[in-house]
């Protein structure tokens, strides 16, 4: 017999409690009956419900799930506040978001088949309830949901997708665990048992006590992946810890960092889980709209023809953004071209911290779902239709220059027309904000502009940036001796070491070592190509052969440093290589690099060497030419490609 429909009292607005969101299409409804015969009545969750429903039809769903849980479920009614143990379910012929825990009903603009309701609502919940957000992926056809597990991670909740076997279409979730966006893969009688230690866990942390074992996973981190955490905001990382650790149901943090000392594949997961990849195209549409309408034309109003506008993208995640910013100069050059008639030049480099993100931009193949952020005119002009989803055209992908690097380490780029980062200081402490503002404005050129997310501001830094948009927070750099004293003054390691000369005590050594000795023994080893041996921070200290095809002398003052020496083509890969000298050897890297006549193949490796004084951190950096069977011309089509500059550091 059918239980009558149960009431509620809705849930106090300073109630904090997980809200989960189940999403499925085609075989949902199997998939949600036995997900909620095995969730306790008193979980202390609140549980919403999307799915694929026919417009037209009066849904069943709400009477059909009653018989397999004692929750109340009930079909939502606009502005209905979520509640904890209690099954909330998507009427048909509806849109749904999420706004301070309280559920807001529209009307569908878009006809059915082009919408993404999971999406949707997904990244709603992301943004409305942060790491309190979890999202739950069923059966179902199409890509769906894909880029709302996406949001949910990037906000630090916590992602479940069914086990694609126990799904009866396999569609959605092969498609969110192909992304990535999958921290666990279950099927649904099994998540219960994943959920309920998350709810468990106690509230974030301020800071880890010292001597904890938090400090002691953080140094761990540090220790095998050289990136350090301990600046990141404590509340955001120690979730994020906590919860790796109730996967394992470890509930001690002590234990925890013995099981990742024990267990090195759990140091690159945490790891994974730490770093914050969350973004969409033209994400705040009208920030994007200001760039192109007022922005991009007071940093292109007194250029000459030919200049060359270099742009930065730091913490790029997958590429998005860094694609988003390429069109609008697509667009933006065309009109300028087709009324003033002149012509520049681009040098536009995106760079993360996530080798996996990186080379997801670099491939720019991103799901349908894309259709809901990038208009249908542009995705005609800048995206081909694969069966996979849209791929970012060649002229497009070929205006960006993608790599891995740490922006709160590394050197940044320099001499900057603009430079966005997004969506990144909004996880980092306040002094490290405060040591990474000075960064940015040492990058850029006098005018320059910086692009922040609407959550982050230039904080205590306005001898630095005078703003231009307040709203969308565009800054421009000012420069003045003020701020060339806080740049100085700001901390960071590169300030002190990126002078342009080589350290007295590195070039007195070089006087003293044999370094041909030294280079021939490694050399016969394996092959004598043109090769240089340089410090850890790539300063030249002695060359082998011939290698002006590959390096030479950088203008203005006088450098030894090889990265500034580099060619065009080879400057990116030289740095990522001398950067990850640490960690192991980079061989026969293939690359492209502008000689004297032509692009050149050339294979690059970096080797460390032994050093017999010690200290130094010594590396081998040698160069070969090899011959592709055809040669690599870049395609031209009918219009072409923005002129790519050549890298300049």
């Amino acid at each position: 017999m059918a239980k009558a429909p149960p009431t509620r009292t809705p849930v106090p607005p300073s109630a904090v409690f997980p809200i989960v969101a189940l999403g499925a299409s085609a075989g949902g409804l199997e998939a949600f009956e036995q997900f909620f015969r095995a969730m306790p009545v008193d979980s202390g969750m609140g549980f919403v419900l999307v799915s694929h429903l026919d417009p037209d039809h009066a849904s069943l769903l709400s009477e059909i799930l009653q018989r397999s849980t004692t929750m109340p479920v009930l079909e939502i009614l606009d502005q209905t506040p979520v509640a904890p143990n209690c099954v909330h379910v998507l009427p048909p012929n509806r849109d749904m978001a999420i706004f301070h825990g309280v559920l807001q009903l529209t009307v569908p603009d878009q006809p059915r088949g082009q919408r993404m309701p999971i999406d949707a609502f997904l990244r709603s919940l992301a943004e409305d309830q942060g790491e309190n957000a979890i999202g739950i992926l069923l059966s179902g056809t199409g890509t769906d949901g894909t880029l709302g597990l996406r949001a949910i991670l990037g906000a630090g909740g916590i992602t479940l997708v069914q086990e694609p076997a126990s799904a009866k279409y396999d569609g959605m979730p092969i498609s969110a665990i192909q992304a990535g966006y999958a921290s666990r893969v279950l099927t649904p009688d099994k998540m219960a048992a994943a959920l309920l230690p998350l709810n468990a866990l106690p509230p974030p942390v301020t800071a880890p006590a010292p001597g904890s074992g938090m400090n002691r996973i953080l140094m761990l981190l540090r220790n095998v992946t050289g990136h350090d955490f301990s600046q990141y905001k404590k509340s955001t990382i120690g979730r994020r810890i906590e919860r790796r650790m109730a996967q394992h149901d470890l509930g001690d943090s002590e234990i925890y960092a013995r099981y990742l000392k024990e267990h090195p594949a759990e140091v690159q997961l945490l790891f994974k889980e730490l770093l914050i990849n969350v973004t969409s195209f033209f994400r705040d549409p009208e920030a994007f709209a200001t760039l192109k309408q007022d922005i991009l034309p007071q940093l292109f109003a007194d250029k000459p023809e030919g200049y060359v506008f270099r742009a930065w993208v730091a913490g790029c995640a997958s590429g998005e953004e860094a694609y988003s910013i390429a069109i609008l100069l697509r667009e933006f050059m065309d009109e300028l071209s087709e009324k003033q008639q002149r012509e520049f030049k681009v040098q536009f480099y995106a760079t993360d911290l996530d080798d996996d993100a990186i080379a997801l931009a670099r491939a720019g193949l991103y799901p349908p779902n894309i259709a809901a952020d990038v208009t249908p005119e542009r995705l005609r002009r800048y995206f081909f239709k694969e069966d996979a989803g849209y791929r970012v055209k060649k002229e497009i992908r070929e205006m960006v220059v993608f790599a891995v690097q740490n922006v709160i380490k590394d050197p940044p780029f320099t001499k900057l027309d603009l430079l966005a980062c997004r969506n990144l200081m909004i996880y980092l402490e306040p002094e490290l904000q405060n040591r990474l503002l000075p960064a940015f404005h040492y990058a850029l050129k006098p005018g320059g502009v910086l692009f922040l997310s609407p959550s982050e501001s230039i904080g205590n830094h306005p001898e630095l940036f005078a703003a231009v948009n307040r709203k969308w927070k565009f800054y421009r750099a000012i420069h003045s001796a003020i701020s060339t004293h806080a740049v100085m003054a700001s901390g960071l390691s590169w300030v002190a070491d990126n002078n342009g000369k080589a350290p007295v005590e590195i070039v007195k050594k070089a006087g003293e070592t044999n370094f041909a000795e030294l280079t021939r023994r490694v050399l016969l080893q394996s092959y004598a190509p043109a090769s240089v041996v340089t410090d850890a921070k790539g300063n030249l200290l002695f060359v082998h052969g011939d290698t002006g095809k590959y390096l030479r002398p950088a203008p203005g003052q006088a450098s030894l440093n090889i990265i500034d020496m580099a060619r065009e083509g080879l400057q990116l890969e030289l740095r990522a290589a001398l950067l990850g000298a640490e960690t192991g050897a980079t061989l026969n890297r293939e690359i492209r690099v502008k000689t004297p006549g032509d692009f050149q193949p050339v294979k690059l490796s970096v080797r460390p060497l032994p050093d017999p004084e010690g200290g130094q951190g010594l590396l081998l950096v040698s160069f070969q030419d090899f011959s592709h069977a055809t040669p690599a011309k870049p395609a031209r089509g009918k219009r072409a490609p923005l002129p790519v500059a050549p890298p300049a550091g």
